[in-house]
């Protein structure tokens, strides 16, 4: 076998075996608020800036409509979110929070504490050397 084929060199596993990791340390925190990891990244977004466009969201978590549509179906449905057609331009859908929404927020506010505890050794500057190294990728 070839080395540059072995699983262990490919930095494609490393990256999803973070990306799991990750995940799977935030779904118990999450679990209390009945969101999925895609879906509190979604309201992170909301929480941040709202109004926004489905597109300016999908920009933002780099996902696309067919992905993102059918997690802000979920949201709606839950009472966490509203789409509404823009007034300027119609062809535009509009999503923002609802006051249940608005209220998860406050919930949510130890999570981010609850993940510096999940962490462990990962120091601020790892951290910082990662967001750098993804940044670099994504330009």
């Amino acid at each position: 076998m070839h080395e540059c084929l072995k699983l262990e060199n490919q930095f494609c596993f490393t990256v999803y075996s973070l990306s799991k990791l990750i995940t799977n340390a935030y779904r118990p925190l999450l679990e209390p608020l009945d969101l999925t990891y895609p879906q509190y990244l979604v309201m992170l977004v909301l929480w941040e800036s709202e109004p926004l466009s489905i597109g300016a969201i999908g920009s933002k978590l780099q996902l696309d409509n067919g992905t993102l549509t059918p997690l802000l179906k979920r949201l709606e449905s839950k009472g966490l979110i509203k789409r509404t057609r823009s007034q300027q331009d119609e062809r535009t859908v509009l999503v923002s929070l609802t006051d249940e929404g608005l209220a998860l927020q406050e919930k949510a506010l130890e999570i981010p504490c609850q993940i510096e505890k999940v962490r462990g050794e990962i120091t601020d500057e790892d951290q910082a050397f990662l967001r750098r190294m993804v940044a670099r990728m994504s330009a």
